[in-house]
């Protein structure tokens, strides 16, 4: 398979399912995603206001098309309940190529 950036995997992190569910719904009404695996029950252990705090979460791991990848951040920092949400994305370099175009026949249809 060749290199291929022109998907992404993106980590969105949100204090609950609910949260979560919301935003995954949302961004697959808008095409902007293929598909967003939530991972309830997950401990954060992190840096706020200058000393540590640990919460429980829910993960969001998103697959899209790269080209998607602004209005994504846009609609998720906009609809997250976060002062400043995190959105880390990271090239997919490799995959099946029969899934690869199916991400982008979901987000681009």
């Amino acid at each position: 398979m060749k290199k291929n950036n022109r998907y992404v995997i993106v980590f969105v992190t949100t204090p609950d399912l609910k949260t979560a569910e919301k935003l995954v719904g949302g961004a697959l009404q808008s095409k902007l995603i293929a598909c967003g695996n939530i991972i309830s029950g997950i401990q954060s252990h992190y840096w706020w206001q200058g000393k540590i705090e640990k919460s429980k979460e829910a993960l969001i791991i998103i697959k899209t098309a790269n080209g998607k990848l602004n209005s994504l951040k846009k609609f998720i920092v906009e609809n997250h309940p976060y002062d400043i949400p995190e959105f880390i994305a990271t090239e997919i370099t490799d995959g099946y190529e029969k899934y690869l175009e199916w991400i982008s026949d979901s987000v681009n249809k």
